[in-house]
């Protein structure tokens, strides 16, 4: 047994193509796998066994993994890449295009280089001291890295406070955290063991740990006189696997773990409306009567929403929860219910919970079957839910999944309701009795908790597929892991409403998409406390618009609902940030789709598109949404102002003034209630919906936005289709061109089956007076309307 006067020496033992073996005498093993020229994995094994064996992480480009998981030395998927290798007495050292890995044979002390340019850059180094854990402490999976002056790290998903986790201790355990704290709570929902370190030299690389264990990262918060400066990766349970994700860009690093993990999955163009939410309603005693109200209120106001989250109110007996239960005094017609909504052009999209209490209807059944998480001797095992104790489904049974997706199917989309919300799901767990089905690996339940979201989501979308095969559906999910986003869209959970609040939650969606969750949002108006004032309401709805999700939700102390007309002389202010919503759903899509097919993030902090611009590595409160709009809302109690240090590398233009700006200015721009500040990228030319936004409404007016340069090139796309087939015809439509101090051409393209329509208008400033000479189509008309130039062309 090695110690620490002894540690282990490694050798190579086998190479087959890309994967190496290397062992040492007391049993010890390390695997290398070369998989792509920008990625390299590292698995070490103190005792020479996979405690392991199969990872739901990993899928390379690929829509899902098998129900059952993946082996881990399953290769299938990857180019395995070929790379140099040297070895001599001391160490072994192995290069691809990309990486390259310096690994002494004594202690498996690793060093890490990139290619940046033409030459060689250190990244990361193992700490000099005990790297791993080769037997001397408690025989947990541990890594500790050498820390370097300089250097950020950024990504593990949601978490609070600031981006850069520097200077942070961080435990990834989910937990239902009821009102956390944006700013300091800390552990959260998900569990997305992956960040991104920037290197006091400017390059970026990505260090994902593929565990589903609770662990902890420590990026410098605990100091050690025996080791130096290090950060740190510890987990209670499983292997030490993980992959080093070259960049040097750190968009490249934030696209590669998403591609690693999965194809995020496309959603109805629905999603993307505003979709109301209370706890309030289903809670009440006449909760049909006042979700009837709230459509009618909706039509009274002329609030344009396309779907409506049922909270769980409607499973209620008493005053608690029973998933899949239908309170038929608080909806005695459930299916004319579901019925009245869909008429009106509202989706419902159901909560549903993995728990059932120990008085639910169906729980002697699931624990007959054996669907539950269960005692060694067969007994359910208790957990606290709400306040009740209940069991939880255990989906790692393939049994459970069945029967979980035939009761999404009876009770919900039989009835009609579009969509489920999967909820309370974290899976808080902490006793090592508890034992899982662990698809044909029996384990206890502690050492892979945030499996069982992960597979819940998968096995409500396929329930929701297998009742309508050709449609996309839409899945939301509060907890989850690695690979979630081939399922649901996510939110940053039960917020607490506070003016902090808002702007926190504005970081945490911004760690979610640097890895590779960027499908999300928050809860419009905060969750819990206090029900928000006018001010600090209208400031959430003009930040909430420019997410992909869009979500008005609460459970106010008071009992009150947060509600767009919750505040009669604000009732104008929300429909114009409606309407801005509405025409920015064009672009939306689009960057969704991108982030489908391309592993772009939609919403990104600026340094991930202009990483050369040391001032974007600086916080602010601003953001992009896609590569061509820069959002900046006011997150400030009574703020008039914002001031905006615009990225180097581009130059901008105001999208409501028209105003041009170049990058590096810092720049004060009026932030007025209903329209919040945001910039064109110049060149940029994003599609939008002109149509008016009504209720029950599915209007479209095909536009483009253009922001010409003073000089330079004009350039956009992107692809129309029925907005809910999985395989439906589509329409590419492309605008190329080029701005000069004289004019600006213009080339216009449409192609596809869709493409019958071929009406569209460019959107210009009204400041924008050059001439526009157009190719690929003709001009219909030119005229000026609210601040804007539009002219009307059919493209041919």
């Amino acid at each position: 047994m090695a110690t620490l006067a002894d540690p282990p020496v490694f050798r190579l033992i086998e190479r087959d193509g890309a994967h190496l073996v290397l062992a040492a005498g007391g049993g010890e093993t390390a695997h290398i796998f070369v998989l792509e020229p920008d990625i390299v994995r590292v698995m070490v094994l103190p005792d020479g066994e996979v405690g392991f064996p199969r990872t739901w992480a990993i899928a390379p480009g690929q829509d899902d993994v098998a129900y059952g998981g993946r082996d881990r030395f399953d290769l299938r998927g990857f180019s395995l890449a070929s790379y140099e290798l040297e070895t001599d007495a001391d160490r072994l050292v192995l290069t691809t295009e990309r990486l390259r890995l310096e690994l002494a044979w004594r202690n498996l002390r690793c060093r890490w280089s990139m290619r940046v340019g033409d030459d060689w850059r250190l990244i990361a180094a193992d700490r000099p001291t005990q790297a791993y854990d080769f037997g001397w402490w408690d025989g947990r999976p541990r890594h500790y890295l050498k820390t370097t002056t300089g250097e950020a790290y950024y990504g593990l998903g949601e978490r609070s406070g600031s981006m850069n986790r520097a200077g942070g201790r961080y435990r990834l355990t989910n937990l239902d955290a009821m009102g956390y704290d944006a700013e300091t709570s800390d552990p959260l929902y998900k569990h997305i063991p992956f960040y991104m370190t920037h290197t006091g030299e400017g390059a970026a690389f990505g260090l994902f740990y593929d565990t589903l264990s609770d662990c902890e990262f420590d990026f410098g918060c605990e100091r050690d006189n025996y080791h130096g400066l290090y950060r740190g990766f510890v987990a209670d349970h499983g292997d030490l696997d993980y992959y080093v994700i070259a960049g040097p860009a750190p968009l490249e690093v934030t696209q590669r773990f998403t591609w690693l993990t999965g194809k995020p999955a496309r959603m109805p163009d629905w999603v993307l409306a505003y979709s109301g939410s209370t706890m309030a309603y289903t809670d009440a005693p006449d909760a049909q009567a006042q979700m009837g109200e709230f459509l009618k209120l909706c039509a009274e106001h002329d609030i344009p929403c396309e779907s409506f989250h049922l909270s769980s109110g409607y499973t209620s007996i008493g005053d608690k929860r029973y998933v899949f239960n239908w309170n038929r005094d608080k909806f005695p017609d459930p299916s004319g219910f579901v019925a009245d909504y869909v008429a009106k052009g509202v989706r419902l999209c159901a909560n549903i919970k993995p728990c059932l209490l120990r008085d639910h209807p169906l729980f002697e059944e699931a624990h007959a079957k054996g669907l539950l998480i269960r005692e060694p001797d067969g007994a359910p095992h208790w957990v606290q839910f709400w306040d009740e104790v209940g069991a939880y489904i255990d989906f790692t049974n393939p049994d459970a999944a069945v029967w979980w997706k035939a009761r999404v199917t009876e009770s919900l989309l039989d009835y009609g309701v579009a969509a489920t919300w999967n909820d309370n799901n974290e899976y808080e767990i902490a006793s090592p009795r508890a034992r899982i089905a662990g698809a044909g690996q029996p384990r206890a339940a502690a050492e892979c908790k945030p499996l069982q979201p992960l597979l819940m989501m998968r096995a409500s979308r396929e329930a929701q597929l297998a009742h309508k095969p050709s449609e996309r559906p839409m899945v939301v999910s509060r907890s989850g892991a690695v690979g979630m986003q081939r399922y649901a869209q996510t939110w940053s959970g039960d917020n607490t409403t506070a003016w902090k609040t808002l702007r926190w939650n504005l970081m945490m969606g911004l760690g979610l998409s640097l890895s590779g969750v960027s499908n999300f949002g928050h809860d419009i108006g905060g969750f819990a406390g206090p029900k928000p004032d006018a001010e600090l309401f209208l400031r959430w709805i003009a930040a909430g618009v420019l997410l992909p999700r869009f979500s008005i939700h609460s459970w106010n102390d008071d009992g009150s609902a947060n509600e767009p007309w919750m505040y009669a002389a604000a009732v104008p202010t929300v429909r114009a940030l409606l309407g801005l919503r509405h025409r920015l759903t064009p672009y939306l899509k689009e960057c969704l789709r991108r982030y489908s097919d391309d592993y772009a993030p939609t919403v990104r902090p600026l340094f991930l598109t202009f990483p050369d611009d040391p001032a974007c590595w600086v916080e602010q409160d601003v953001f992009m949404l896609g590569e061509q709009l820069l959002a900046a809302p006011a997150v400030d109690e009574g703020a008039e102002t914002v001031d905006v240090v615009l990225p180097r590398g581009a130059d901008w233009e105001d999208y409501w003034t028209g105003g041009r700006h170049a990058g590096g200015e810092t720049v004060r721009l009026a932030c007025p209630l209903d329209r919040p500040p945001m910039l064109l990228r110049a060149g940029a030319a994003l599609p939008l919906n002109l149509a008016p936004a009504h209720f029950n409404s599915a209007a479209f007016e095909r536009g483009v936005r253009i922001a010409a340069p003073v000089a330079g090139k004009i350039g956009g796309g992107w692809i129309e289709d029925d907005g809910t087939s999985i395989n439906g015809p589509s329409a590419p439509w492309r605008i190329e061109g080029e701005a000069t101090e004289w004019g600006i051409t213009l080339s216009v393209s449409v192609s596809g089956m869709l493409a019958t329509d071929r009406r569209l208008t460019l959107v210009l400033s009204s400041s924008e007076r050059r001439p526009v000479a157009l190719s690929g189509g003709h001009v219909e008309r030119e005229r000026d309307v609210a601040g804007e130039r539009l002219i009307d062309i059919v493209a041919l």
